[in-house]
């Protein structure tokens, strides 16, 4: 444990020193997240999973500052270029900016202008032009003309020092350092469109003349511009003025008017334009593109928590449909565990012959597998099945199911290895179903970018995205928990403590011995040992004799619920079962050395609602009768919607139209809104008022201004 880096992070994050510890403690040990946030309460002083995230990553960022220290340290001893000033300023250097830049003057690099420069014998004269005593610059250049070395005339002489005096401007980490905050303060994002792309550049129309403050710009109008350039219509200038950055260069380097300082102000002025200017517009680029995508990120990952954690219609018999208009529709039947019983393709969408059969067949499948709901693809041809199913009155329930990476899932090599002999688009169906009976159980079998998270997601880093995405569904897989005997491969990767070789064993014992008869029975899979064991087992769930093995009570706390129930002269499954005999638990009696009352209120609430499923309960949703084109919506026009997506400028709306509407940030409430977040998020059904419709670009305007309570409520997105 590094004590210098605990204490940083503390600090920055405002916590005592004591958590920060506890937790790199913890994650030097290979704790996860949500084993951490969830059973170690006390070390951590009742961190959540935010807070215990955060210092994870910033251990790891600092992890990296200190081997890029050690990278430089090395490099510098070994070319013999390191004095004891140098050490200690790059051991004193808080962040990789800093290091950067006292490393840049030392830094092997190309042969530049300044590097030949010296070559030729021309430092002495850049050394003395510096010196700024008012001296004649031709009189101090005069004994360095040297044809035999490239220095032909007096002039050549001067060049060759300006250049030295250019470079070492622009790597004077003071200079750097003020000149980087100048960028930030005053820097100006501007865009304008590429010569010759004015008619390609329709979908950036709003940047070919844009002109803002770095640091107003919002990060999603930022990544929007940087698609632009990089799709060549946009050219983007991310700078102070000119002036600006001139000026602060000249007022630590250009002392008074004489001959000489006005050489040095010529290579003062030169090394900002070519060097300086550049090498921090290249920063400033990088700097705004990773707050971009940290913002952006953050985005993504609470609209990948709201697919996740959608009601799930739980354990029913479901048939399924993929619709489509000239293949038809691929039909499955599933049982309640989402085995495939049947299926077949119908033509909903067809001819008239072909309609009457479709709703014959759907009809008998209904009744032949007492189906209890029936889940429609919200893709092409969705909205038309949907009217056609609705209209047999087949006293079904019928829902819409976000179908979003099934075609994904058809093709991946877990669905090819659960129905190797079906075809892709069978296998899609099957996960349409499924999507409705438990969207997580589902959906963890897909990368979580193919699900749709948010605009912008190919464009961010994609190495802190697939951790974040990553990082919310292990906590959505957690906070539900899993039934082992039931999982798949893919949703046990998930559970802290296993990962996917582990996940694999642990479906191989299932498949070759069968249920799983207690949690204990876990230890005995091959290669899990005692580490993975504490991490995994208080987030897997098995019904058998032992009551608690069904609860988020972690084995380790087994002993002392049943002391409780001992003590309250009841057995662990009437405490479970009977409210009066949990009554008399005072948890006071319980604090230990061991265990505070953090974890035991924990214990408790999870006896009174053992193994609770967090998300919410499942309900039906239907979009309005009548409306299933964009050419049906009317401005003024009340609308029953599902959030779909949520961005920082506004939430999308799908209406059941196949294309989503747009809430911007100014429409999604009565009151100012700083953040979307706050009043809506993914799978959240609202009533929204059409407000605009632009048939020739195909964008629909929406609000939920005045709607109150009505466009705040809860709801459910599968």
């Amino acid at each position: 444990m590094n004590e210098t880096h605990c204490r940083r992070i503390a600090r920055e994050l405002s916590l005592s020193e004591p958590q920060v510890e506890a937790v790199a403690g913890l994650v030097a040990e290979g704790a996860t997240v949500p084993f951490i946030a969830r059973y170690r309460k006390e070390a951590t002083g009742s961190l959540d999973e935010v807070a215990v995230a955060a210092i994870r990553d910033r251990l790891d960022e600092l992890a990296e500052l200190d081997k890029r220290r050690q990278a430089i340290l090395a490099s510098l001893t070994e070319r013999g270029l390191l004095t004891e000033a140098l050490a200690a300023a790059l051991a004193e250097a808080p962040d990789k900016a800093r290091l950067e830049d006292l490393y840049l003057p030392y830094r092997p690099k190309r042969r530049t202008r300044a590097a030949m420069a010296r070559e030729r014998g021309l430092a002495p004269l850049a050394e003395a032009l510096m010196a700024q005593r008012g001296r004649d610059p031709q009189s101090l250049a005069r004994p360095f003309v040297n044809p035999a070395k490239e220095v032909a005339d007096v002039e050549a002489a001067l060049a060759g020092a300006r250049d030295i005096l250019a470079e070492d401007m622009a790597e004077e980490p003071g200079l750097r350092a003020k000149a980087r905050d100048l960028f930030l303060r005053r820097g100006r994002f501007v865009s304008k469109v590429a010569k010759g792309k004015e008619a390609d550049g329709g979908t950036f129309r709003d940047w070919f003349d844009w002109d803002e403050p770095l640091r107003a710009i919002p990060g999603h109008r930022a990544l929007a511009m940087f698609r632009g350039e990089a799709e060549g219509i946009l050219s983007l200038r991310l700078r102070p003025a000119e002036e600006e950055l001139l000026d602060l260069a000249k007022r630590q380097f250009v002392r008074g008017s004489a001959p000489d300082a006005l050489e040095v102000a010529a290579a003062v002025a030169d090394g900002c334009k070519r060097l300086l200017g550049p090498s921090l517009e290249t920063e400033t680029r990088a700097l705004v593109k990773a707050k971009a995508d940290a913002e952006a990120i953050r985005v993504f990952a609470a609209n990948l928590r709201g697919l996740l954690l959608a009601p799930p219609l739980g354990p029913k018999r479901v048939l399924a449909l993929d619709p489509g208009f000239r293949t038809g529709a691929k039909l499955t039947v599933l049982d309640a565990q989402g085995g495939l019983l049947h299926h077949t393709t119908i033509h909903p969408t067809g001819s008239a012959g072909q309609c009457e059969a479709a709703g014959r067949t759907l009809a008998e499948l209904c009744a032949r597998f007492d189906v209890q709901a029936i889940a429609i693809g919200n893709g092409t041809a969705g909205r038309e099945t949907e009217a056609f199913v609705r209209g047999l009155g087949l006293g079904v329930p019928a829902v819409l199911v976000n179908e979003a990476g099934a075609s994904i899932y058809s093709a991946s090599d877990a669905a090819r290895r659960e129905f190797p002999d079906l075809d892709l688009t069978v296998r899609g169906s099957v996960s349409i179903g499924r999507r409705l009976m438990d969207p997580l159980a589902e959906l963890v079998k897909l990368d979580p970018k193919s699900i749709g998270v948010g605009q912008y997601q190919h464009d961010v880093d994609q190495a802190g995205l697939r951790r974040a995405l990553n990082d919310v569904v292990t906590s959505c897989v957690n906070a539900v928990g899993v039934d082992v005997n039931t999982a798949s491969q893919e949703l046990l990767t998930f559970v802290s403590g296993l990962g996917p070789a582990l996940a694999k064993a642990v479906v191989a014992h299932r498949e070759a011995g069968g249920p799983f008869p207690s949690r204990a029975a876990l230890r005995q899979v091959r290669g899990l040992g005692p580490k993975a064991f504490e991490q995994a087992a208080g987030f897997l769930r098995v019904r058998g004799d032992e009551p608690l093995d069904a609860s988020a009570v972690h084995p380790e706390r087994y002993a002392l619920v049943r002391r409780m129930a001992r003590d309250a002269g009841h057995s662990v499954a009437e405490l479970l079962s009977d409210a009066t005999a949990r009554a008399g638990i005072r948890l006071q009696d319980y604090v230990s050395e061991a265990i505070g009352l953090p974890s035991l209120t924990d214990i408790l609430a999870e006896l009174e609602k053992p193994g609770r499923d967090p998300r919410q309960a499942f309900s039906a949703f239907a979009f309005a009768e009548g409306v299933s084109r964009i050419e049906d919506l009317e401005v003024d026009m009340e609308l029953p919607g599902i959030v779909t997506n949520v961005t920082r400028f506004g939430a999308f709306v799908d209406v059941g139209v196949h294309r989503d509407g747009m809430v911007h940030v100014s429409q999604l409430a009565d009151r100012y809104v700083a953040d979307p977040a706050e009043v809506v998020s993914v799978g959240r059904e609202v009533l929204v008022r059409v407000i605009e419709v632009d048939l020739a670009r195909g964008r629909i305007s929406l609000s939920l201004r005045g709607q109150g309570a009505k466009g705040e409520g809860g709801g459910r997105f599968i």
